[in-house]
């Protein structure tokens, strides 16, 4: 099909004023999960995956989701709880299978780790009721998590982030940031 120059003309009218948009090196983006059923995983890699499977104490709408590992301090929750840290990478879980969110959030937990990322969202949908889908969703991320070491903090997300249906995630430094910040911070005291 090719345009006329009327077409044209118009076309660059319409987007005189538009930039393209910047490509952002901060930010991570995974595949969304395929809503396919989950292949049969190689043994491998099923005990890779040590996240936890059934039975669920189902965590009600009303109780915010929060989490501070041991010896971190209030101040870190704080600020992650404000939205105040950018946010390196985010991964969507709306209206997946259970099965393939753990799978899901596995990967992304393992390529976070690998990229040395330390701020993530987890958008997993916000329920009506208890019993809903999103809720169920959420009650396993509020299970799966903790299971991370690298995992110090989470909460729910600010409004513009997604709310109750999302989570902010905050990872510890990987060893080699800790030498980086080290080295950084060692020049400056010279």
């Amino acid at each position: 099909m090719t345009m006329n120059l009327d077409d044209e003309d118009l076309f660059r009218d319409a987007m005189g004023d538009v930039t393209p948009l910047k490509d952002s090196a901060s930010t991570l983006w995974l595949k969304s999960p395929s809503t396919k059923a989950p292949r049969r995983p190689d043994v491998e890699a099923e005990q890779e995956n040590f996240l936890t499977r059934g039975y669920l104490d189902i965590i009600p709408l009303a109780t915010p989701l929060e989490y501070k590992a041991d010896g971190i301090q209030q101040g870190v929750l704080d600020k992650l709880r404000k939205g105040e840290y950018k946010m390196d990478a985010s991964l969507n879980l709306l209206r997946q299978p259970v099965e393939t969110c753990r799978q899901a959030v596995f990967s992304f937990m393992q390529q976070a780790r690998k990229e040395g990322l330390r701020n993530l969202l987890i958008i997993h949908g916000k329920g009506r009721d208890n019993e809903s889908h999103a809720n169920i969703v959420r009650s396993y991320l509020a299970r799966w998590l903790r299971q991370f070491d690298d995992v110090q903090t989470f909460c729910t997300s600010q409004p513009q982030h997604g709310g109750a249906g999302a989570l902010y995630v905050g990872l510890r430094k990987t060893e080699k940031a800790r030498l980086d910040n080290r080295e950084r911070h060692a020049k400056r005291s010279r």
